[in-house]
């Protein structure tokens, strides 16, 4: 059982199956994870993020710093479970963590029904929070409740962004 404040979960329908919205949250994450501050360490536009598939797999983000300086790679986590095409679970680090600090992601990707056609259901649940301590800098001076709710929302995004890139493939 989760301890108070520890996670916070977020749902969506998309309207491919579960194969290819597993393959779109993996392979393809770079054409959905939002860009800007709030979503990336990469300034502006620049840089991709990719989770490399299998079990010790990163995930990580990568972009040029400058002409001087070259490329820079954010590790933001590790693959613990590989199960395509149901569920992905990956170690999170926020790039201000320390090398004892993590949480982690599970996605799970159940079929369902959209409308007539067969769909997915992908569950992001992004836990761990109770082991960060409550005035580290990740948290922005926020109470647990409140913190927890932002993780939330701002999965809510990275979701809605998911399923704009499916609901696009399926326009054509």
């Amino acid at each position: 059982m989760s301890k108070a404040g520890d996670s916070a979960s977020v749902t969506v329908l998309l309207t491919v199956d579960r194969g290819r919205a597993f393959e779109a949250f993996t392979r393809d994450i770079d054409r959905w994870w939002r860009r800007g501050p709030r979503f990336r360490n990469a300034p502006g536009d620049r840089g991709f993020i990719c989770i490399e598939p299998g079990v010790g797999g990163r995930v990580f983000e990568s972009f040029d710093v400058d002409q001087e300086r070259g490329g820079k790679v954010v590790e933001i986590g590790r693959v613990m479970v590989w199960e395509p095409p149901s569920r992905l679970l990956f170690q999170w680090r926020n790039a201000n963590f320390a090398p004892f600090e993590q949480t982690e992601v599970e996605v799970r990707f159940e079929a369902a029904m959209t409308g007539d056609a067969d769909g997915c259901r992908v569950t992001v649940v992004h836990r761990g929070w109770s082991g960060i301590r409550p005035d580290h800098p990740a948290r922005h001076g926020q109470p647990t409740v409140e913190f927890v709710r932002g993780i939330g929302l701002w999965w809510g995004d990275q979701m809605a962004a998911l399923r704009g890139l499916c609901a696009a493939e399926i326009r054509g």
